[in-house]
């Protein structure tokens, strides 16, 4: 049940990440992270780590996202 969570959490914050990308949307990364966070958690504590790998997955892509964005843009 917490995979299932967590998979939920890192879709919802794989799709946000890629609003995100788009130029003056940088900031959307940031409240990606904090749901994409909570998904990591979630899925350290499941069996399965499908959903522990899609919410770092996310959170690598929009935190380079951020760092080539200067952290807002």
């Amino acid at each position: 049940m917490l995979n299932f969570f967590s998979i939920l959490l890192g879709l919802i914050s794989c799709l946000v990440m890629l609003i995100g990308i788009i130029p003056l949307l940088g900031w959307l990364n940031w409240l990606m992270m904090g749901f994409a966070t909570f998904g990591v958690i979630l899925g350290a504590l499941s069996d399965k780590k499908s959903g522990l790998i899609i919410n770092i997955v996310a959170i690598v892509i929009g935190g380079l996202r951020l760092l080539l964005g200067g952290g807002i843009l």
